[in-house]
């Protein structure tokens, strides 16, 4: 992936949203070259087998020590993102968790953001407010919370913060000012 010419190096950004947060962690924990990793209202453990991913159904992942990400070995720059109404699952809970296991480990490589009135889905700026829909895993519809305007409100500022995060702890702005290019 390093030697890819889209990758400007040294090290490699992940951004993630749902169920691929705990993807993203676990490639940040135990791969190298990561140099920053964006997780948009993502798990901090692996979902247990036979559980389906909604609201109040992913037990606090503390209680399942095996199930834990272990985010404290990772060397990169985390910016956790979370909705206060997200209903596909506590995403705050744990973006703060996150927080604290690195905090334990003495690391302050991490930003949380948390977007109040947001739902489940924070994507790319003009993306459509998508309050429910066909669970992939239940195959049944259900909510996934938030209010429109908080949402576009939270994409456009997330997408300022995302490119931000990644010039600051990927390099791309040193590079790109010692190639000449602005």
């Amino acid at each position: 992936i390093l030697s890819s010419a889209q990758v400007k190096g040294p090290g490699v950004g992940i951004i993630s949203i749902s169920h691929s947060g705990g993807h993203a962690l676990a490639i940040s924990s135990f791969l190298d070259h990561v140099s920053a990793t964006v997780c948009i209202n993502a798990c901090t453990a692996n979902t247990l087998s036979g559980l389906f991913i909604t609201h109040d159904t992913v037990p606090d992942p503390e209680q399942y020590k095996a199930s834990l990400i272990p985010i404290e070995r990772a060397t990169c720059q985390f910016l956790f993102v979370a909705s206060e109404e997200d209903y596909n699952w506590t995403s705050v809970f744990f973006a703060k968790q996150a927080v604290s296991i690195l905090k334990r480990h003495n690391k302050h490589s991490y930003s949380l953001v948390l977007y109040p009135k947001a739902g489940h889905f924070i994507e790319v700026p003009h993306m459509p407010f998508c309050p429910s829909s066909v669970h992939a895993a239940l195959g049944k519809a259900v909510a996934f919370g938030g209010e429109p305007k908080a949402n576009a409100e939270a994409q456009m500022d997330l997408w300022e913060r995302v490119q931000r995060f990644f010039k600051s702890h990927l390099g791309v702005e040193s590079t790109q000012n010692q190639s000449g290019n602005e």
